[in-house]
């Protein structure tokens, strides 16, 4: 059985089927990177294994358990979600935000004990905002309020993290960065599953490209042995070629005019 076991889902909005009859498996200690044109179920499925979306057919299971038949602190202790446009409470500090992601551990009055202010201490630390922690965290730019939410993630302390879109808004600098966080939170033993839109990014930071068509599975594995120019063209109807990288030996799109 596999880390995360998706069976035949199925999920519409109103009369329109966005995942149709879905099977997936994600194993554990990777980053996998859902791609696919825009419309294709990539936001859609990453909200339902967080359970933000019920399917109206099939499941999803971790570690071989149901999510949608445990309860919603037993999930949030197991996986955490950074969404695409997260909103940020007004008038709320850096250092409560962060403390945010201890919520699943805390007990009936929601108190950070003196080992939870600890974890986000460290979590601040992590991403370099441990300076700026009592400020506003609707002050903070683009990029510091990325790493503002993946510092609550931190906190939280899940072993499977799923980023919806985490590089949107951000400029290239801000890009790299996150993605290279990414990378960091995976070697540290996090299961990553995320949207990207950036296809040279998902094959350079990415151990395994899922690519969605039409609410269904197209093709999955390594990105040096999936990602060709026929499945460019088949999926993005883009007419590209495919070189290797000179830095990070990953495939690289270069599409054609």
């Amino acid at each position: 059985m596999s880390y995360l076991n998706i069976e035949g889902l199925r999920l519409s909005y109103g009369k329109r089927t966005v995942i149709d009859n879905l099977d997936l498996e994600i194993s554990a200690g990777r980053i996998t990177a859902l791609i696919g044109p825009n419309g294709c179920g990539k936001s859609t499925l990453l909200k339902t294994i967080a359970r933000v979306l019920t399917p109206q057919k099939g499941r999803v299971r971790l570690k071989s358990q149901d999510i949608h038949k445990q309860d919603s602190r037993t999930i949030s202790q197991q996986l955490a979600l950074l969404p695409q446009s997260p909103i940020t409470p007004e008038g709320v500090s850096i250092r409560d935000l962060v403390g945010y992601g201890r919520a699943p551990w805390c007990g009936r009055w929601g108190r950070l004990s003196s080992n939870d202010e600890q974890i986000v201490t460290d979590a601040l630390n992590q991403v370099g905002l441990a300076e700026l922690a009592d400020r506003p965290a609707t002050a903070l730019s683009g990029g510091q309020r990325q790493r503002a939410w993946i510092a609550m993630i931190l906190a939280q302390q899940t072993d499977l993290v799923l980023l919806d879109e985490p590089t949107t808004w951000l400029d290239i600098n801000h890009q790299i960065e996150l993605l290279q966080m990414m990378r960091r939170l995976n070697d540290s033993g996090k299961t990553i599953v995320v949207v990207l839109h950036d296809l040279n990014q998902a094959c350079r930071y990415c151990d395994e490209l899922v690519v969605l068509q039409h609410g269904q599975l197209q093709s999955q594995g390594a990105p040096a042995d999936i990602f060709t120019p026929q499945l460019v063209s088949s999926v993005f109807d883009v007419q590209a070629e495919i070189h290797r990288d000179p830095v990070s030996g990953s495939p690289t799109l270069v599409a054609l005019d």
